[in-house]
């Protein structure tokens, strides 16, 4: 599935469960799909759909409004209580989703961002953190980012230490169509997994150790995608279409291959 077109995922991950329906929620737990975006209906905020926030076929929003109390509910409503964090984990949700919202502005300048967070059973708290940006609108460049940051959280030394495990994925694919070079579909996806240990003064230092391994992983992802998908693709193009006309590259080849020659045969004489 990591090697099929990513905005086709949804599409062929119906097709193998209609196939294997007993592995239906094996699959879906297993592979990740693009994000879909979702509008809260009491604070108008747009919030982002992922099996981290699901409880049966309602999503819980985990927005909020200032002067109002949480929206923090499931959507459709649940006719019994969904999962929720409890109430230091949700406060932290809180101030996570602000920050990353701050992040998700600066660094993509559009997009939609969501934090979720839950309580585990053995201690600590795991979260996701979830980024989506699509393209401008054009007619002829269309695309899509999506990050989904897995991260679980373990405080040791009375909680003034924590180790920090995180699980990213990145979804990227780029569409262009125009009369003069055609139409290309540039697509995939990257995981990469990390591990830390910090410090911790307080609650809201896990927000910005977070946000600091947040960052650093996705730069680098953005990196080598850059260098796997783009660079490499110039390359092929490059080697298939010669931008220079070829009598010019055959003298500067034959230029080339004098100088070293004339080098070589300098370093002999040495």
């Amino acid at each position: 599935m990591r090697r099929l077109p990513p905005q086709q995922i949804e599409k062929n991950l119906g097709d193998l469960i209609d196939i294997v329906p007993h592995l239906c929620e094996d699959l879906l737990s297993a592979v990740d799909q693009p994000l879909k975006i979702a509008k809260d209906k009491k604070s108008g905020k747009d919030y982002l759909l992922c099996d981290y926030n699901r409880d049966g076929d309602s999503y819980r929003s985990g927005s909020y409004l200032i002067l109002s109390p949480w929206s923090n509910e499931y959507e459709p409503p649940l006719d019994e209580e969904g999962a929720m964090p409890s109430d230091r984990l949700r406060r932290l949700e809180i101030e996570a989703n602000d920050a990353f919202d701050n992040y998700r502005q600066l660094y993509f300048e559009g997009g939609v961002s969501s934090v979720y967070l839950w309580d585990l059973e053995s201690g600590g708290f795991a979260g996701v953190v979830l980024i989506k940006k699509a393209g401008d609108g054009s007619k002829k460049i269309k695309g899509c980012w999506d990050s989904i940051h897995v991260i679980e959280v373990v405080e040791k030394s009375g909680g003034r230490n924590a180790h920090y495990k995180i699980t990213s994925t990145v979804m990227l694919w780029l569409q262009t169509n125009k009369e003069s070079s055609g139409s290309m579909n540039l697509s995939g996806s990257l995981t990469r997994q990390h591990e830390l240990e910090s410090p911790v003064s307080e609650a809201t230092s896990h927000v910005a150790n977070i946000g600091k391994l947040v960052e650093d992983l996705e730069n680098r992802m953005r990196s080598t995608l850059n260098e796997i998908y783009f660079s490499k693709t110039r390359d092929i193009v490059n080697s298939l279409r010669s931008v220079e006309p070829i009598p010019d590259q055959r003298q500067q080849q034959m230029l080339q291959t004098d100088l070293a020659a004339a080098l070589s045969k300098r370093a002999q004489n040495n």
